[in-house]
């Protein structure tokens, strides 16, 4: 291999003379660059050191501080729930009156800005880009990646309150008289309305921000990466140990709330199939039963049957929902779903931003719904957005959303119009005992639903069958959650330690007995609106943090613009060709061995004097060897230093494709074969050098370096000072180098995918 060619500029650079800052104790002088270590990064060459700065060890290890912390809290707070139960419930009541009194409107405006910055970024130009490199493409296929997002945000709650919550809405609405036609018409769109959007709409922000600084910057899968274009480097210490300290106890609450919800409805189903005496001590014995089962999936391989399991909830969920429909009054449940579904889509408005600011006992009304449901979707937002992510690398930010706010939302609306206007029916037609004992005992009146109909100890099994899937199932990939949250993971495809999986599986089921102790389900409520609080901070400053990078993304894109007519669509210039080259290229699909002869005979010399003609002109330029692991290959990048602003990169790496069904060589010996693409900061460009000749890759380079210069001169004639075009006093560093994805779960590398579409 050649040597690296280094071209520096003559003479050298001066030193840059000490800042001077001056406040009211006199005037500090500075070093340069002391000043920006800690400031956020301003610009994506700076972001793009984000990996080296976050990641400290190549595994996975325990962050004891946050570890220890969340844990005493979680402790404390289960001990002060057990040994005095009356004041923990006292003390937390009075809290939530405080909460929904004064800070009401947070909660609601905070979740009305989540939903219309994730639809503003679905709608925006943002939205094309994807969770990962421009040439990453998904991983599953839409049916299956759709069926996966489901099976994520769903839990048994949704059983729970499917029934107690219309009927509720129905005898007691927040506002008019209750049991008339207009309670009737809003019953099951309120419970439609706390199961709709908003919960989607943040796990879609979380998911999507933990996801893009995942795989597009190649930063770890966490709430505290997602934070760094807002705080720096500080997220590595306390800042951020304390953001990840809050994602975890608000995580460990929403799961232990939903497992305690889970056991009060599972404690009737098998009291009814089974004989068992219904109480405490059956509940208990529940969530013993799902920690045995958390312990067995991590320490006998049985991971893989928990994966089997969150699939079948959804498929005897299904199948409860279709016997439902069938043997009741379909008719009547088709026409309520569409009813329905037109108030929830022409109100979601108004509802959404609705405080009962005018009405007598209102902020009562907003704690008990619509401020718990808020609070518990916040809590569930890193647990579910941490899955959503894993799941979607090479997705568009715009599918994204899109796919999280509407396809999960039907099904969810499936699901409660069709179970809540089954028990409004029995309402409506005058059963007023079932009514009474669905708003006093909401796990009772399910099945008393179920009871009504045809066979029913077949449908009550069925549905305690579907309702221990979805309790065994949270209860599993939570504390998988948090074992990843209370460590330093480097990999979005690591997880925690086994043994922090066991402890989190024990330490929630102490949390959800001790909740059940001090009160049960209204407790748990109160529980989750307290400790979500603050989870509500941290979705303002990760909606701060993404909006920065993804302003970042547009100016570095309509910067592009200036480029010149000949250039992609994508934004990379294709190199013109003969109409020789363009037939051998149709025809050949080269290997290994040719393009590291390509490499070495013609790429490198050609940078090598491009290099050295920059360098004659007082340019500082560099051409560095770039070792490449996965096709063993060394690529070549090429950097040339542009003092103030951000620096031209031109990365050349061999990368590996799948070979065509069709072509000209119908006889080969291989299912791969080898492209030269050229890279930038952000991925692939996406067109293929193979071939070129000496000059023509010259002529590419000097292309490419005037649509950079375009880019400049674009971020100086506008107002992007804060993103693109630092002071002198903050510009450091050089740009890091950009090597191809690393295969995720055993896959093959996402370069496989970045030819161009014909």
């Amino acid at each position: 291999m050649p040597e690296a060619v280094h071209t520096p500029r003559p003479g050298g650079e001066p030193p840059k003379a000490p800042i001077e800052r001056r406040h009211l104790g006199g005037t500090e002088r500075r070093r340069p660059g002391q000043e920006a270590e800690n400031r956020p990064p301003v610009s994506s060459q700076e972001l793009s050191k984000a990996p080296a700065e976050l990641i400290e060890e190549p595994g996975p290890k325990v962050n004891w501080r946050v570890f220890v912390i969340s844990s005493a809290v979680i402790v404390a707070f289960s001990l002060w729930a057990m040994f005095a139960p009356g004041h923990a419930a006292d003390t937390m009541r009075a809290m939530v009156a405080w909460i929904a009194e004064n800070l009401g409107w947070f909660y609601v405006l905070t979740i009305t800005v989540v939903i219309v910055f994730v639809l503003w970024v679905a709608l925006s130009k943002e939205g094309s880009v994807r969770l990962g490199p421009d040439h990453s493409r998904p991983q599953y296929k839409l049916f299956t990646w759709v069926a996966m997002l489901f099976a994520a945000g769903v839990g048994i709650d949704m059983l729970f309150y499917s029934v107690t919550g219309p009927i509720t809405q129905y005898m007691a609405p927040p506002t008019g008289e209750g049991q008339t036609g207009a309670a009737a018409q809003d019953a099951v769109v309120w419970t439609m309305f706390h199961y709709g959007v908003a919960g989607w709409a943040m796990y879609s922000l979380l998911g999507m921000a933990m996801g893009y600084f995942a795989y597009r910057w190649g930063m770890p899968l966490s709430i505290r990466a997602a934070l760094y274009p807002l705080l720096g480097k500080r997220v590595r210490g306390g800042i951020g140990d304390t953001i990840d300290i809050v994602t975890l106890v608000g995580t460990v609450f929403g799961v232990a709330t939903s497992m305690g919800i889970g056991v009060v409805l599972l404690n009737v189903g098998f009291a009814w199939l089974f004989g068992l005496p219904e109480g405490l001590a059956l509940q208990i014995a529940l969530v013993v039963v799902a920690v045995i089962m958390t312990i067995a999936a991590c320490t006998s391989g049985m991971d893989k049957g928990i994966r089997l399991i969150s699939e079948l909830n959804i498929w005897s969920a299904a199948a409860m929902l279709l016997y439902i429909l069938v043997t009741g009054e379909s008719a009547f449940l088709l026409n309520a779903l569409v009813e329905n579904i037109g108030r929830f889509v022409f109100s979601l408005p108004e509802r959404t931003l609705q405080t009962f600011a005018y009405q007598e006992g209102g902020s009562e009304w907003m704690a008990g719904w619509t401020l718990f449901f808020w609070a518990f979707w916040l809590a569930w937002g890193p647990f579910v957005g941490l899955f959503l992510a894993r799941i979607s690398r090479g997705r568009t930010l715009r599918e994204f959303v899109i796919a999280a706010v509407t396809a999960p939302v039907l099904c969810d609306f499936l699901l409660v119009s069709i179970f809540g206007n089954s028990a409004m029916r029995q309402v409506l037609d005058g059963n007023t005992e079932f009514a009474q004992q669905a708003v006093d005992s909401p796990e009772k009146g399910w099945f008393a639903l179920l009871e009504m109909f045809p066979g029913a100890a077949f449908l009550i099994g069925l549905g305690t069958l579907s309702g221990l899937l979805f309790y065994l199932t949270s209860a599993n990939s939570g504390a998988m959650v948090m074992s990843n949250f209370s460590s330093s993971i480097p990999k979005p495809s690591q997880d925690g330690a086994k043994w922090l999986r066991v402890f989190w599986a024990v330490l929630t089921a102490v949390l959800t007995i001790a909740m059940l102790v001090a009160g049960g389900v209204t407790t748990m409520e109160y529980a989750t609106l307290i400790f979500a609080l603050p989870v509500t901070v941290i979705a303002w400053l990760v909606m701060a943090s993404f909006s920065k990078a993804l302003r970042m993304e547009r100016a570095e894109r309509e910067g592009r613009i200036l480029r010149r007519q000949s250039t992609a669509a994508h934004g990379g210039h294709v190199p013109e060709r003969t109409w020789r080259q363009r037939l051998e290229r149709m025809r050949s699909y080269p290997s290994k061995k040719q393009v590291a002869q390509f490499m070495e005979r013609t790429v490198q010399p050609a940078l090598a004097d491009v290099v050295r003609e920059f360098g004659k002109q007082d340019h500082q330029a560099t051409l560095d060897p770039v070792p490449n692991e996965h096709t063993d290959i060394s690529g070549h990048a090429l950097v040339v230093t542009i003092p103030e602003h951000r620096d031209f990169h031109y990365q050349v790496q061999a990368v590996e494709a799948p070979v065509p069904m069709f072509g000209g060589r119908m006889s080969r010996q291989t299912d791969v074969y080898y492209r030269v693409e050229v890279f930038t900061q952000t991925g692939s460009e996406g067109y293929d050098l193979m071939g070129l000749s000496h000059q023509q890759v010259i002529d590419d380079v000097l292309d490419r370096y005037e649509a950079h210069l375009g880019f400049l001169t674009y971020s100086t004639q506008h107002d992007y000072a804060s993103v693109l075009t630092p002071s002198p006093a903050t510009t450091t560093g050089a740009t890091p180098v950009v090597e191809p994805a690393e295969p995720q779960n055993g896959a093959g590398t996402d370069t496989a995918d970045s030819r161009p579409k014909a």
